[in-house]
C-alpha cells in the first residue's frame, strides 16, 4: 500500500496513493489509521482523490473507524472522492456514517469546526459541573 501523510496542527492528511483499495489492504490499513488516531494530532483527513476503486470490505473499515474517532472526540473526515467511489458507497449503508466532503479544504475546515465546538462543549460542561 502506498500513501503520504502530512501532518498540520489540528489534524493529519493521510492521502492513499493506490488506485485501487481491495479487501487484502484492510489489515495494513486498519494499523496504519489506529497509529495516526493514537498520536497527536489525532484527527484524520483521509484524502481519496488517486483511488479509483474501493471494495465493501474498505468502505466498512472506514465507517468502522468513523465512529471510532468520534467516541473518542476527534474527527474522522473523507475527501475527493471520485464519482466511482461515491456511487459504490451510495449502494451502501456506510455513506450516511461517514464524513465527507468533496476537497481537502473542506474537510479542514470540517475538522476545525468540530475542534471548535468540542472545546465549547467541554467548557460548557466545567460550567455545569461548577454550578452544582
Amino acid at each position: 500500500m502506498h500513501y503520504k501523510i502530512d501532518t498540520k496542527e489540528k489534524f493529519s492528511v493521510l492521502s492513499l496513493l493506490d488506485h485501487n483499495l481491495s479487501s487484502n489492504l484492510v489489515p495494513e490499513l486498519n494499523d496504519l489509521i489506529k497509529k495516526i488516531g493514537m498520536t497527536s494530532p489525532k484527527n484524520l483527513v483521509l484524502n481519496l482523490s488517486a483511488v479509483k476503486h474501493w471494495e465493501l470490505a474498505i468502505m466498512e473499515l472506514f465507517a468502522q473507524h468513523q465512529e471510532i474517532f468520534y467516541d473518542n472526540n476527534t474527527s474522522f473526515v473523507l475527501c475527493c472522492l471520485s464519482e466511482d467511489l461515491q456511487n459504490a458507497l451510495d449502494l451502501t449503508e456506510f455513506g450516511e456514517a461517514m464524513n465527507l466532503t468533496p476537497t481537502e479544504s473542506e474537510a479542514w475546515d470540517i475538522v476545525q469546526m468540530e475542534e471548535i465546538e468540542r472545546e465549547l462543549l467541554d467548557s460548557d460542561d466545567m460550567e455545569f459541573s461548577t454550578q452544582e
